[in-house]
């Protein structure tokens, strides 16, 4: 493993232990050259479905893609990045025991928002912001009074 600091090929793993789902393996790792310390995270490669986009694209499914968004909306918000990172994984394993080909970007989009609005309801409605492409100040109040009524999108 590549140290993220200075680049050297060795190292040994401090620690190992398994994330809260059990889907991943959590290593703590010491650089052979500088001596300080990384975190990795070791997971199976899983087929995917491929992502159908609105405009008819296809493009891979893509992990990092949707946890950059994540973590965009719960910037500065008391969700933690295991919280994150479970959520994630939650849509991950549906989309996998779909068994289906190809998805829309839509139904991931929709999976998402669903746990991310029982997680924390403001960074529900940052995300659904940049999903959905609020345009003016209506759109975010809609969203508002559905969410304070209790109602689903």
């Amino acid at each position: 493993m590549r140290c993220p600091f200075c680049g050297h090929l060795e190292d040994r793993v401090v620690d190992s232990r398994e994330t809260q789902d059990g889907q991943a393996t959590r290593r703590r790792r010491e650089c052979a050259g500088c001596q300080r310390r990384f975190t990795t995270y070791e997971r199976i490669e899983e087929v995917l479905p491929a992502v159908v986009k609105k405009d008819g694209r296809r493009e891979a499914f893509d992990r990092a893609k949707i946890l950059h968004g994540l973590e965009r909306a719960c910037q500065k918000r008391p969700v933690s990045a295991e919280q994150i990172q479970g959520l994630i994984a939650q849509v991950e394993r549906e989309l996998q025991e779909s068994g289906e080909k190809e998805v829309p970007s839509r139904v991931i989009g929709e999976a998402l928002m669903s746990r991310l609005r029982v997680l924390d309801p403001v960074a529900y409605v940052r995300f659904a912001s940049v999903y959905r492409s609020f345009e003016d100040v209506g759109d975010f109040m809609s969203e508002l009074a559905g969410l304070a009524s209790g109602k689903k999108p």
